[in-house]
């Protein structure tokens, strides 16, 4: 059933977002996960993982992906429970950061990736940076784009009713309240077009896809959980900051300055860890990407252009 259920949101994915011929679709089975990715471009290029965020998959990146092809080589893996990756039950996944990048860690293992960019939004801050740390010797540069390290990163007004959660442990009466916010078709549609100089610009798809993947039966319980869970990555924010003090990998800031739940000093925090980072505050909302996407594709180019990057 959950493979039936992927190669479903597969084909819609496809549908919605018609890639170039360089684009190509699959699966990679990771200690029993069926694992869906996007790939383009020459794997002699340089690499780039894109690493998406919540509540979104691959498909965030699928323009960048096409965009890019001609110069580098991207691949975007869907965590399991997201985009059209298997949604095992909670029997058979532990589903928590440390898990995510334990299977994306093995998903690259195996595609024979050990040289890359990371390319870390929202959710992919904690997959990738836990990935980074275990293989500092693999990752070439970051690509930050609103993928919070530092406390001040976060927005306490957006963020208090999770917040709460960590404070006082899971509760019933709190996680209903998010969930008819945060999974509602309207608050999801939210999530993409807050902040955005032309919301009326931005692809429908994206909260429709969305809002079809996240009321499966059983995904709220895993999401809120996901949000409980998120306190652990808080707790990393030290080590992931001495990370970047003692490797400092070049890095490339994309952050959307209106994002509501992951405002500019979390982005201010890089330039002080970091000597080698091109600076750069959009004028727009969470996903950057939606309305930024031809400028974020040239900022990479030309972080790319500036470095010896290979």
């Amino acid at each position: 059933m959950a493979r039936l259920t992927a190669l479903i949101a597969a084909a819609s994915f496809a549908i919605a977002a018609p890639a170039t011929a360089d684009t190509t679709y699959g699966y990679e089975n990771v200690d029993g996960q069926n694992i869906f990715y996007r790939e383009a471009g020459d794997p002699a290029n340089p690499t780039i993982v894109l690493l998406h965020g919540f509540p979104s998959s691959s498909h965030q990146y699928r323009n960048l992906i096409a965009d890019l092809s001609d110069e580098f080589h991207l691949i975007a893996p869907d965590y399991p429970g997201f985009g059209a990756s298997d949604f095992p039950s909670a029997d058979d996944y532990t589903f928590s950061f440390d898990s995510f990048a334990d299977t994306i860690d093995g998903f690259l293992e195996q595609r024979d990736i050990d040289q890359y960019a990371l390319f870390i939004q929202d959710y992919g801050a904690p997959v990738g940076m836990r990935i980074a740390t275990e293989h500092p010797e693999r990752v070439q540069a970051l690509i930050v784009q609103n993928g919070n390290l530092y406390e001040e990163g976060l927005n306490p007004e957006t963020w208090a009713p999770i917040m709460a959660l960590w404070e006082g442990g899971r509760n019933a009466e709190i996680e209903a309240q998010i969930a008819a916010q945060v999974f509602s078709l309207e608050g999801l549609k939210w999530q993409y077009t807050h902040g955005t100089r032309d919301p009326d610009s931005i692809l429908p798809d994206n909260w429709l896809l969305d809002h079809q993947l996240i009321n499966r039966e059983g995904q709220h319980d895993i999401q809120l959980g996901l949000f409980y869970d998120y306190r652990n990555n808080v707790a990393k924010y030290p080590e992931w900051q001495a990370f970047l003090r003692d490797h400092q990998p070049p890095t490339l800031i994309v952050w959307a300055a209106n994002d509501a739940f992951f405002p500019t000093p979390g982005a201010e925090g890089f330039r002080r860890d970091l000597t080698d980072v091109d600076f750069n505050i959009l004028d727009t909302g969470h996903f950057a990407l939606e309305e930024d996407g031809a400028l974020i594709d040239s900022k990479i180019r030309a972080f790319y252009a500036a470095r010896d990057i290979d």
